[in-house]
């Protein structure tokens, strides 16, 4: 298999017998994103000689005999809304063009700090508000399973790229399902921390509270070492949290584990194909072992309504601070007043404007009870039915997307069905439980995701059952042609 193709696990194993170095996994990554890069438009900053320069010191040190981790040598990109010296951090968004990082993210710390290889920075919708990557000040990005395909969003840029082979993984941000969404339609593995898990300390805000930062790996079992790697509780991030380790088990089979299965989330708008193909994935679950159990999440009908109203509320009071004073984009206007209205006019795309409209108005007087403080209600609750849910079960099933990836531009000008798009994802965020994507086969010739959700904090045992699906199936091995 081509270097750039490899596991971490499969990567790390062969630097340390000297099968091949860091520079020549390096370089095979580089030597794709120069190949593919200009028509998927996956990633928008290359930063080739400080790549190389990484790798050559990562080769070096294994040279002098040094006791290295899982991931020193290892080639990844990194998001356009997370902070990495000696790139530009854009979020994707005109208003922040030509904006250079002063500092690193934690989560980009810890990577350095491990002797990962940072590549670049992978394309997104502007400020992470999408579902299709098509939102980008860059332009869109195109899936590479079919290039007249949306990728999944708004971390489109990082799943597309990690399945073309432009590196081994990659990081996105999830607030309402924009890593899991995309490693579903690209045909990946992508994986939501549980809220806290890691520190979000870097990462450009959209919403605070749904916001988390996790990678898109080729496996669970990859996605687990990012894991250990990235979690632990940031004293820059106040929402970071120390969590009690699971034990990290491998298991043979699935046999005793309960896959609890939401009535709420079989029902008409799935996609046929994609429905049948999440049906044999259960299917193959219980001839391992696993026991599917029938449950309930009675307020999965608001789940999209709360979130698209406590995002944009967040959403407003985050982009609030581009106003062309301080940094990025500044228009130029005769008072301050026209300075604001024309900066944040001509700096902002239609989606982002949309959003902040929303949650401007519904954070206004006479409407903040009637929507802002009802959402949290109704918020409450659903906390309390996932809870009720994951009580007798070790986690819960359901598809990663409605449909597979549909084409560019079909459902651009209409925000509604863009939101549909993340029915099944959102309330992971809303309740701030983990959950991960993993790949269970095609439908049209494309990629379907099939998400499991966990209890808080109990991402390895989601991870786990992840792994051992994985381990039995050969789903985790598809790759797009091109």
């Amino acid at each position: 298999m081509a270097l750039n193709y490899l596991t971490i696990k499969e990567a790390s194993a062969g630097l340390k017998s000297g099968e091949f170095k860091s520079v020549d996994l390096t370089q095979a990554c580089l030597d794709r994103i120069q190949a593919v890069n200009g028509e998927l438009n996956a990633v928008v900053e290359v930063i080739a000689n400080s790549a190389l320069k990484e790798a050559q010191a990562s080769d070096e040190r294994r040279s002098m005999g040094k006791s290295l981790g899982v991931f020193d040598g290892i080639p990844v990109l990194v998001k356009d809304n997370i902070q990495a010296v000696g790139t530009r951090t854009t979020a994707g968004s005109k208003i922040l063009a030509g904006y250079a990082s002063t500092y690193d993210a934690t989560v980009v710390v810890k990577l350095r700090a491990a002797g990962a290889v940072i590549l670049g920075k992978t394309n997104m919708d502007e400020f992470a508000m999408g579902s299709s990557t098509e939102t980008s000040a860059y332009g869109p990005t195109r899936n590479p399973w079919n290039t007249k395909k949306i990728p999944g969003g708004s971390s489109g840029g990082s799943a597309a790229a990690l399945a073309a082979g432009m590196c081994l993984m990659a990081l996105g941000t999830d607030t309402g399902g924009s890593i899991r969404q995309p490693a579903s339609m690209c045909g990946v593995t992508g994986f939501k921390p549980t809220y806290g898990r890691v520190s979000r300390y870097g990462a450009i805000s959209m919403a605070s509270s749904p916001d988390q930062i996790g990678p898109f790996a080729r496996t669970a079992e990859d996605a687990r070492l990012a894991l250990g790697l990235l979690e632990g509780q940031d004293p820059l991030d106040s929402t970071s949290a120390e969590a009690k380790r699971y034990v990290w088990e491998a298991p043979t089979s699935l046999k005793g584990v309960k896959i609890g299965v939401p009535k709420e989330y079989f029902v008409v708008g799935m996609d046929e194909e994609v429905e049948r193909t999440i049906r044999q994935a259960m299917a193959q679950l219980k001839e391992l072992g696993a026991e599917l159990v029938d449950v309930s999440l009675p307020s999965t009908r608001h789940a999209l309504a709360v979130y698209y109203i406590l995002m944009p509320c967040e959403v407003s009071a985050n982009l609030a601070r581009y106003d062309g004073m301080r940094f990025g984009y500044s228009a130029p206007a005769p008072t301050l007043h026209e300075t604001y209205f024309k900066t944040r006019g001509e700096g902002f795309g239609a989606e982002v404007r949309r959003r902040v409209l929303l949650g401007t108005y519904a954070l206004s007087s006479g409407y903040y009870d009637a929507y802002y403080l009802q959402a949290q209600k109704v918020r409450t609750r659903m906390c309390q039915e996932f809870t009720a849910a994951l009580s007798g079960v070790d986690c819960l099933l359901s598809p990663t997307s409605p449909s597979v990836a549909w084409d560019l531009g079909e459902k651009f000008d209409d925000p509604i069905a863009m939101y549909l798009s993340d029915i099944y994802t959102v309330s992971v965020n809303v309740v701030g439980v983990p959950a991960v994507s993993i790949p269970c086969g095609l439908a049209q010739g494309l990629p379907v995701g099939l998400q499991l959700i966990g209890r808080q904090f109990e991402d390895d045992r989601v991870l786990g059952i992840a792994r051992a699906f994985q381990e039995a199936t050969d789903h985790h091995a598809a790759r797009p042609m091109m």
